[in-house]
């Protein structure tokens, strides 16, 4: 627990030294902090934040920066961002959403991760909206003997492929006879909806039909998983301008693994899309952000009213977060105002 005092000046530092970028000493902390409060004092009360490991002291330095944890107790109980409505759009921000058309919701996920990118001047990461696992038609296309190519069409349009290597040799007019049957009894069914259909009626279905459906069934599902963990990342080179990074070619280059293999991206964001509103993971102090050096804030996005997808900011803990927050948040709602709009 920490009093008024130790407050104000923990929360001073903080600010200070992610203005600067340099260690933040006691004449600096005295001076910007507005207390009356003598040298000795001041060294005092550092020594206690540095015990609580809310601070630390670099070798080279006799100023002081924040830790990790001092980033968090900073974000949890000193942070006043104060929420914007639409109408309150900064203009870089009003600017920069201009580009969010809705004539495509892959380009407005694209633009979106620049938008934030430019605006923070660190990285950008959008994942795109989760597919509905619903299918408006379904076809079948004999490819060779033994080999089928599936099409579904979901409801806005998106198609997807895959080819389905069956028991038995099909003809076309065979296919043609089981597109028909199956758009007319399951389309616009979800893919469980049909696989739940199937476990009652596959007794009921002619053997042809029934394998081609099973078939069809774990294809698509398998399609539109993959079509789900599609996250777009823009501004990684943007790292390498932060001075906190900036001789540090081993955190970089773990950082830009991170953003190739997009694996950790996607658990972070998935996490965060379960979440309300904007949240902040400060590096280090837990498996979602696995490097120290990193901060990431996000916040889901809803079309229509239901959470589809997560957006965020990932740059170096030494962020301006009060802007970050509202860089997130306002990109957050107009993403889901484009996407909801209809096309």
């Amino acid at each position: 627990m920490l009093d008024e005092r130790a407050k104000t000046l923990l929360k001073t530092l903080v600010e200070r030294y992610i203005a600067d970028g340099q260690p933040v000493g006691s004449r600096t902390l005295s001076r910007a902090s507005g207390l009356d409060l003598s040298a000795a004092t001041i060294r005092n009360v550092m020594a206690d934040l540095e015990d609580m490991g809310l601070i630390a002291s670099p070798h080279t330095s006799a100023g002081r920066v924040p830790t990790a944890r001092g980033y968090r107790l900073f974000v949890d109980a000193m942070l006043t961002a104060r929420p914007l409505g639409l109408g309150d759009v900064p203009a870089d921000m009003a600017a920069a959403s201009g580009h969010l058309q809705p004539d495509q919701p892959k380009r407005v996920i694209a633009t979106a991760a620049q938008m934030l990118s430019s605006l923070s001047n660190f990285v950008g990461v959008v994942t795109a909206p989760r597919k509905t696992s619903v299918f408006h038609h379904i076809e079948f296309l004999r490819l060779g003997e033994r080999r089928v190519l599936l099409i579904l069409v979901a409801p806005d349009g998106d198609v997807q492929n895959r080819v389905i290597f069956t028991a038995r040799d099909y003809s076309q007019s065979e296919l043609v006879e089981a597109t028909n049957f199956l758009n007319a009894h399951y389309a616009g069914l979800t893919i469980e909806g049909v696989r739940e259909r199937l476990q009652h009626e596959i007794e009921a279905l002619r053997g042809d039909i029934a394998a081609l459906m099973k078939a069809a069934v774990q294809a698509g599902g398998e399609a539109l998983e993959e079509n789900t963990d599609r996250v777009v990342v823009s501004g990684e080179r943007n790292l390498l301008a932060v001075q906190d990074f900036g001789n540090d070619m081993g955190s970089l280059r773990k950082m830009f693994d991170l953003f190739e293999q997009k694996t950790q991206l996607m658990r972070l964001l998935d996490v965060s899309s379960r979440a309300e509103g904007v949240r902040i993971y400060i590096g280090g102090e837990s498996r979602v952000v696995p490097f120290e050096e990193l901060s990431v804030v996000s916040a889901p996005y809803e079309v229509d009213g239901q959470v589809v997808g997560t957006l965020g900011v990932i740059g170096p803990t030494r962020m301006d977060y009060d802007r970050m927050i509202q860089i997130v948040d306002i990109t957050s709602r107009l993403v889901g105002n484009a996407l909801s709009q209809p096309r």
